[in-house]
């Protein structure tokens, strides 16, 4: 078997393997895989197919691994609506009792509610959910 068919096979168990567990950095890796297949093919050394590999592979994971920390920081599971879709709805707060929680009805459920801010007034009123913490809801004014 030639060099480009060894990097091909290759190439194409990393490709599987990315499959199965959805990492995408070992699709970074596979191009680097694929530029060595390349590589072989138009008769490249050895030794100069495994830099190209390398550097094409390592440099894509660095660039997307750097591209990654440019954005923003990913919200906390428990303020984030994708994970709790009910963060952002209205709950109504009758009265608020002398712990600084509130007793509120929610989904055919009573909730325990607690401010947002510590300083917030404790009016009754409509509040928005703001963060889930286990059974509590975390509100805020509306």
């Amino acid at each position: 078997m030639s060099n480009a068919g060894i990097w091909w096979i290759l190439a194409g168990m990393v490709i599987a393997l990315e499959l199965v567990t959805g990492t995408f950095y070992l699709l970074m890796l596979a191009s680097g895989l694929i530029a060595g297949a390349l590589a072989a093919t138009a008769g490249l050394a050895p030794v100069g197919q495994l830099l190209l590999a390398a550097a094409i592979g390592g440099g894509a994971v660095a660039a997307w691994h750097w591209h990654r920390r440019q954005g923003p920081a990913p919200i906390a599971a428990q303020a984030n609506p994708d994970v709790h879709l009910d963060i952002g709805e209205v709950v109504h707060v009758a009265q608020w009792n002398a712990d600084s929680t509130a007793t509120v009805q929610f989904r055919g459920a009573q909730w325990t509610a607690v401010a947002a801010e510590l300083g917030e007034s404790h009016l009754p009123g409509n509040f928005r959910i703001k963060e889930m913490l286990g059974n509590r809801l975390v509100i805020e004014k509306k």
